[in-house]
Parts: structure tokens; C-alpha cells; sequence
């Protein structure tokens, strides 16, 4: 998709960026834009006055605004970075991406992937560069194992497993996270969705033909579980109305499957599990660490692997710029983020009605 040549052509150094939100991923959209020789963060929009200041006094942003719709005027800001509620993503984006800014957009893309089709076709309608913040595609491990798929190492892929289950991780308990109305989902929408996503990454196949689905709710409404992530207010009186464990048995166009599992709170061994494995005719793999199975001659080889040297640099706001500057492809196009997002509504919608969910 060709991108607007006075905001994005390669002759331009500089890029201006307006953040959207100043919770603690705002913070990190803050931090890792400023890692940008040719990123500067010159305003900051946030509804609370106490996380605004302190964001703008911690990373020295001289404007700081209530109403993100004032910097959408700015003719002079390049990029929108929005880290904000997932109830606000597509309706934020959208508005920014009718005046003509290029978007990061935080994690899940929508709420619903009618939102999320809106997104990809304005970007495309005002040639703007759109791009979701999934960091689990950036990780060394897992740019890595796309390259030894690549090479051919573990023959035909056509089964994965990908996790992320956390033993007591909900984020704050009565904060925007773990209210259906401002989240959309629970862990299946915060980490799930980075599970899944890589997992999608690594086979290079995002279209599924079919998705059963289970979302549980065993910990957060009980009070038990919760976790120190985040800045939003708690509200002692909100009801606990979102998932704390889910998984989901994905079928893939090709016949490939895919098994995803998340959770925030679940008795299990480890207090973090965050991994995916691959079956292959020739190899499996799985990761961290990254390691290797195959038969041998003599029995049965488990090795190790060192990363290879990455694609693409660990940071997706510098590689966001990288793209304006035309010194690098999207790493994560807007279209798969979408596919993402269609499967997640379906996990949903397959856990609400007890079916098997077909996908067209």
C-alpha cells in the first residue's frame, strides 16, 4: 500500500507523535517511541489530570490535553500512538485515521471485527499506515523459529499449541480490564490475543475455517487472582463480568489446528507460562527457550537453539518508524491483525452458544 508522501516519504527525518492515554501502556508507547532518533513525542491527550501530568512531567512532553480530538487538528503531528481502554481502540483510530494520521493502536485491534474491517479500510482509504502493537511477534525466539520454518527445518507444520497463562495475573480487580463494557473480553482479549497472534505469525496462515471456544470465569468474581498491572481507577462496586480462562480448538483453512489456552488466575505449577510449540513432519519446536526435536539414527535429539540474527528490531514503535522512513516493511499488517480479531469474536461467540463457529 503506497503511504502518503507528505507525511511519510523517505526524505522526511522527523516524525511527530501525539500519545493517546497515559496508563502504564501509554507509559511504554512513551518510552519506546523516544528509543527513535526521528520520533519525537511532542503532546500527550489523557482524560485524568494526575496520570497526564505525571506522564508529561516524567518523559518532558510540553502539551498535554483532555480531548485527544484537539491534536487530531494539528496539522503538524505525523503519528498516533493510542493506549487507551479497548472500548475506545476503533472508535479513537478511526477518528484518527480520518485525519489522515498514521496509527499504532494498541492491542486487541477491536472489540469486534466489524470495528476492526472499518480500521483496515480507512488506512487504506487515506494511504496512512495502521499498525497493531502485538510485541510478541518481535522477540527474538520468535523470529527465530520463523526463520528455521523458513528453511524448511521442521518439514510441514500442521498442528501448534500456543499458551499464556498466568497464575495470578488479573489486572487490578475492578479497573476498566475486568469490566465487559470498557474491555470487551478478559484474558482471552489481554494476553490471549498475543498468544494467538505469534502462533498465527509463525505457521503464516491467519485465515481459520472453523473455532470452538470456552471462556471460564472462576477467580475474578470471587475476588481472588488479581494483579498490580496497570494505573486505571478501581471501582470497588464493578461487577467481575469477564473471562479468566479460556481456550480453543482452531482449525485453519489449510486443515492446520491450532490449540490456544489462556488465563489470568489458574492453579497451575509455574506462576507464568507463555509459550507455543509446533509439530512438524521433519522437527518440532518450541519456545523459551527455543529448542528443537527430532529423531536421529541413534535415538531422539532435544537441542537448544541460539537466536539467529532478528528480522526486525525488538522494539515495534521504532520499527513503526523504520516504515515511515521506508526502511522497513510492516512487520504486522492490519489485515491479520483483523483475521485476529475475527477469531477472537468467534472464540466468543462458540463459548456463549456451545458450537462449533464457522468462519466464512
Amino acid at each position: 500500500m503506497p503511504l502518503k508522501k507528505n507525511s511519510t516519504r523517505a526524505a522526511q527525518r522527523t516524525f511527530n507523535v501525539a500519545v493517546i492515554g497515559a496508563g502504564a501502556i501509554g507509559h511504554d508507547h512513551i518510552a519506546s517511541f523516544q528509543q527513535h532518533p526521528a520520533a519525537r513525542v511532542v503532546a500527550l491527550a489523557e482524560v485524568s489530570p494526575e496520570r497526564g501530568r505525571e506522564a508529561a512531567d516524567k518523559f518532558g512532553i510540553s502539551e498535554l490535553v483532555e480531548d485527544y480530538k484537539l491534536l487530531l487538528k494539528r496539522a503538524d503531528i505525523d503519528i498516533v500512538s493510542i493506549a487507551l481502554p479497548n472500548y475506545l481502540h476503533a472508535r479513537v483510530a478511526l477518528d484518527a485515521l480520518r485525519a489522515g494520521k498514521n496509527v499504532m493502536l494498541d492491542k486487541p485491534m477491536a472489540t469486534n471485527a466489524t470495528d476492526a474491517a472499518r480500521l483496515v479500510a480507512e488506512a487504506k482509504k487515506q494511504k496512512v499506515l495502521l499498525m497493531v502493537g502485538q510485541n510478541q511477534r518481535f522477540v527474538p525466539e520468535v523470529q527465530t523459529a520463523k526463520q528455521l520454518i523458513a528453511k524448511g527445518t521442521l518439514g510441514d507444520v500442521y498442528h501448534a499449541k500456543t499458551t499464556w497463562c498466568r497464575r495470578s495475573g488479573i489486572p487490578r480487580i475492578g479497573s476498566w480490564f475486568t469490566q465487559t463494557k470498557f474491555a470487551g473480553g478478559g484474558s482471552t482479549y489481554d494476553i490471549g490475543v498475543h498468544a494467538l497472534d505469534r502462533c498465527l505469525y509463525l505457521l503464516g496462515e491467519f485465515d481459520a475455517a472453523a473455532v470452538s471456544g470456552k471462556t471460564y470465569t472462576q477467580f475474578g468474581n470471587r475476588g481472588l487472582g488479581g494483579g498490580n498491572w496497570g494505573k486505571s481507577e478501581i471501582d470497588p462496586k464493578a461487577t467481575f463480568d469477564v473471562d479468566d480462562l479460556s481456550l480453543a480448538l482452531i482449525k485453519m483453512k489449510s486443515g492446520r489446528t491450532v490449540l490456544l489456552e489462556t488465563s489470568w488466575a489458574a492453579h497451575q505449577p509455574e506462576n507464568d507460562i507463555n509459550r507455543t510449540q509446533l509439530f512438524g513432519t521433519e522437527a518440532g519446536l518450541d519456545f523459551p527457550p527455543l529448542r528443537l526435536f527430532s529423531k536421529t539414527a541413534s535415538g531422539y535429539n532435544v537441542e537448544q537453539v541460539d537466536h539467529l540474527p532478528n528480522l526486525v528490531q525488538e522494539n515495534r514503535m521504532k520499527h513503526f518508524v523504520d516504515c515511515l522512513l521506508g526502511t522497513a516493511q510492516p512487520y504486522v499488517p492490519p489485515g491479520e491483525s483483523l483475521a485476529v480479531q475475527r477469531i477472537l469474536d468467534a472464540i466468543y461467540l462458540s463459548s456463549k452458544t456451545g458450537k462449533e463457529v464457522r468462519l466464512k
